[in-house]
């Protein structure tokens, strides 16, 4: 399988800028006032503009709604079922399903996109004994408001240079969007209660990796995506590592932190974008910085520490999220009513 990379355009240089400097101001305005959760406020702006070629008001509309529903549901889930995971399990199921049968319509497929990470993210911390459950719904909620305001600030200050063209999607007969569907929210359910019994609570990119590669819905989609993920995570692990040997002890020092941050993520979204955007090498990368960056780095933690367990915890979890796709196609496959294709 080989990756096709096409020139960038001067509207995807003016993207690059826009996810680059968005995700740089959302993590220094996290660091600046040592706001919990810093994740949320550098991979938010990241995904915002990096699935949304043009910030519109039917973005911001999918994006608010769906941080909305997915906060009412962790709190209402985890204050209600916490303690009953028996009914819990099926409550979650129904929750991913919603948001893939979006995702598979394609109209909606940013609510259903973001709506999905953030929910296996919140409901994730949420479970674990500490967790102050309104600081983490709060953090997000903020996280999506202010990554709204930068996306709209980014195309003020970097507008594209000339129109785009509407990409327009093909319609799916009823039993492909079923299978992509069941596909999808059975494979998100299943790692979601693959972290909560091994209690995998530091393991963010693996988890986040098992979601993100569920994006084409079916399995040679998943199979390729796979692919691109784990080579990004290695070289966003690998440029991480480097920025840390370059920072050494003065990884506190957001004068020095910023400009890597922004040249590595600078670097990445160009991959992304020649790649096409969607499910790319490029955006696993800058995804996976953002995260190390974001929830680890500090000056009392060992980020090399956690960019080797990212790699590792990330290679078993894509491999056995690729066995379990390839199982549950087939099993799909055995239906007419869930049969994919055209």
């Amino acid at each position: 399988m080989s990756t096709r990379y096409n020139s960038l355009s001067a509207n995807d240089l003016r993207q690059c800028i826009r996810i680059t400097t968005g995700a740089t101001i959302g993590f220094t305005l996290c660091k600046l006032f040592n706001w919990n959760y810093g994740v949320f406020f550098t991979i938010t702006p990241m995904l915002l503009l990096g699935l949304a070629p043009v910030m519109s008001a039917h973005a911001m509309r999918q994006i608010i709604t769906s941080s909305t529903m997915a906060i009412i549901e962790v709190g209402i889930l985890t204050s209600l079922l916490g303690g009953f995971p028996g009914i819990m399990t099926p409550v979650v199921f129904l929750l991913f399903a919603y948001r893939f049968a979006v995702m598979s319509k394609g109209d909606l497929f940013l609510f259903g996109a973001f709506g999905v990470i953030m929910l296996s993210i919140m409901l994730n911390f949420a479970s674990y004994p500490g967790t102050d459950l309104n600081n983490l719904l709060f953090n997000n909620f903020f996280a999506t408001l202010l990554s709204v305001a930068i996306a709209y600030l980014m195309m003020a200050l970097f507008p594209d240079v000339e129109p785009r063209t509407p990409k327009g999607s093909s319609p799916k007969a009823p039993h492909r969007m079923r299978h992509e569907t069941l596909l999808g929210a059975t494979v998100a359910t299943i790692s979601f209660i693959a972290f909560q019994v091994l209690d995998l609570q530091d393991s963010l990119s693996a988890q986040a990796s098992t979601i993100l590669i569920l994006f084409p819905m079916h399995w040679n989609g998943v199979l390729d995506t796979a692919r691109k993920r784990a080579i990004g995570t290695i070289l966003g692990v690998s440029v991480g590592v480097i920025c840390q040997f370059i920072l050494y002890d003065w990884s506190n020092l957001l004068v020095l932190v910023i400009p890597l941050l922004w040249i590595s993520i600078f670097l990445f979204s160009q991959f992304h974008l020649r790649e096409g955007g969607g499910s790319s090498i490029g955006f696993g990368a800058m995804t996976t910085l953002g995260i190390l960056f974001g929830q680890y780095l500090s000056a009392d933690n060992d980020l090399i520490f956690s960019a080797m367990y990212r790699i590792s915890s990330m290679a078993v979890a894509i491999t056995l999220t690729l066995l379990l796709c390839h199982t549950i196609h087939l099993l799909l496959n055995r239906f007419e009513a869930t049969r994919f294709g055209y």
